[in-house]
């Protein structure tokens, strides 16, 4: 899956306009996918990305999180924490189906479908540079700076 050109994908963005990754070509872009807004680790993911979210200016670096919420919770969620980047909503799974990140996961001793904690880096021609998944959410947003940094 690396070093492999993503195809050109859309979907509804906060903020009111739709995201193209196509139109992201030229710098390096971050999507990270997360399984719920307002949880816990999502919200700390959130908020780490935010904190460091001048740090990926500096790099001329794109944020992106996506998950299967809708673009209302998405707002909240994003007015709420403060964050300075797009959430994108996924409710078709279209991007989650792209980078296959629907998993069978274990809830309360049922199994139930949903987004493993993943985060992609695509570089300024829009090729895959680097995956993490199953993200532990601690220091992972420094990480992906750190990589980020190795681009230049």
């Amino acid at each position: 899956m690396l070093d492999r050109p993503v195809s050109n994908f859309e979907l509804p963005s906060t903020g009111g306009k739709p995201f193209r990754l196509s139109t992201a070509k030229g710098n390096p872009v971050v999507l990270y996918f997360y399984p719920k807004d307002s949880t816990p680790g999502c919200t700390t993911e959130a908020q780490q990305f935010r904190d460091l979210y001048p740090e990926l200016q500096a790099l001329g670096c794109q944020i992106y999180g996506i998950s299967r919420d809708s673009l209302k919770s998405h707002e909240n969620f994003k007015s709420k924490q403060n964050l300075p980047f797009e959430l994108l909503s996924d409710k078709e799974e279209t991007a989650c189906n792209l980078f296959g990140v629907i998993k069978m996961k274990n809830m309360y001793g049922k199994q139930v479908r949903g987004i493993e904690r993943s985060t992609f880096v695509i570089d300024g021609e829009g090729v895959l540079r680097r995956e993490w998944r199953g993200v532990k959410v601690a220091g992972h947003a420094q990480e992906v700076i750190d990589f980020i940094e190795t681009l230049k």
